[in-house]
Parts: C-alpha cells; structure tokens; sequence
C-alpha cells in the first residue's frame, strides 16, 4: 500500500546566486500535526513565483520515495524529503509511470496529476550544482503537480489510494521528455489533450494544433 512519508513546508528564504526570495527550501512537518490543503494547496506553505508555480493546476507538488532512493545513489548522499521542494513525499508508487489524471486519495483529500516538474535554475542553486538541471531532465524523475478535487485534512503516515487513470496514459516522465521540442507529433498532442492536463499546456497545445489543421 502508499504510504504518504512526509509532508513538507517552507517559509521565504534567500538563495544563493539569487536577489529574490523563494518557497523551495521545505522541511517535514511532525507526525502529530494535521494540516489543511485547499485548492490553492498546503495552508502556511509560501509560493513565492506565482508566474512558474502555484495555481490551481499545480497547487500540490508531489515527489516520490522510489526516485529519492534513486538520487540516493546517484548522488551518493542520503537526501531528506522535502528536499526537491515538494509538498508531500509519497512512498509505495512508482514515480516515473504515474500518469496524467491518475489520482491521489489521502484520508478526505483527493489530488489528480495534471503535469510534471520543469526544473529550473532556482532549483539548480537549491541543489549547489550548475548541472542539475541537464542531470534531472536526463533522469527522467519530475514527481508531479496536482490540482485538489477534494480539500481537506492531512497527516503523514496515512495511508494513499493510488488510482491510476483509465483513459490513455501519459506519463509525467513524457512529459518531461518533451520540453524544448518544437516539432511534436500531432497525434501526441491530441492524446495528451484526451487527459485532464495542465490547462497551461493545453492551451499551447490546442493553438499548436490549430495552425496545423
């Protein structure tokens, strides 16, 4: 069964290379405190870039044990959740084959996957390396953002209904995949408009779209 390992939090700080402030820097939350989610996400969770995060198609960032076991080694470093900057750190599901409109069921909450982390270079000075970026994007591993169908009340350890999606799967590691491609074939893009995607992304697509036809 998933498990949900951590819930994390964060609180305006600089960042090295930087002028502005940012939310990146989470930590856990105890096990005892229950938290709220809304459809804006986390309550006392600071979103500083609103323009690049936040929202309601992205109010839940979430990343997952498997591929933190997987940076573990790569890194050669053990590596706290909360660390990637995501809201909830879940165990039990394999990261890179979740999927566009799969779904999330923590107690009263409910989340549905709507796209994948686009690394950038705040994340870059997060982790003190110029190449994370090109490093993350090689791995294949965003975790996922989430709107909330259903807000509610959290804490860590319960346990999570992963349901996948059951129309075509798309998955975030896909995604990912094809960032920076300008040529994307229009069946693909037609498939990823079959799911609840990022309406971000949707509305590049569907424009795209619309100067082929």
């Amino acid at each position: 069964m998933a498990i949900l390992q951590s819930i994390n939090i964060g609180q305006p700080r600089p960042i090295a290379a930087k002028s502005a402030m940012t939310g990146i820097y989470k930590e856990p939350i105890p096990e005892e405190v229950e938290i709220e989610i809304t459809k804006d996400g986390l309550t006392g969770d600071a979103i500083i870039d609103r323009k690049h995060h936040g929202g309601v198609d992205q109010a839940i960032y979430v990343y997952f044990a498997d591929d933190y076991d997987h940076w573990t080694e790569a890194l050669e470093r053990d590596i706290a959740p909360g660390t990637f900057g995501e809201n909830l750190t879940i165990g039990g599901v394999e990261g890179r084959e979740v999927a566009i409109g799969d779904r999330f069921e923590i107690d009263e909450v409910l989340l549905e996957v709507t796209s994948h982390r686009t690394p950038c270079s705040v994340f870059a000075a997060r982790m003190g390396s110029p190449a994370w970026v090109k490093q993350f994007f090689k791995a294949g591993r965003p975790g996922a953002y989430c709107r909330v169908l259903k807000p509610g009340h959290i804490r860590t350890g319960e346990p999570v209904i992963y349901v996948p999606f059951e129309g075509d799967r798309i998955t975030v590691r896909q995604l990912l995949a094809l960032e920076g491609e300008r040529d994307i074939e229009p069946e693909l893009m037609e498939r990823v408009l079959k799911t609840p995607v990022h309406y971000k992304m949707r509305a590049e697509f569907e424009e795209k779209l619309a100067r082929l036809f």
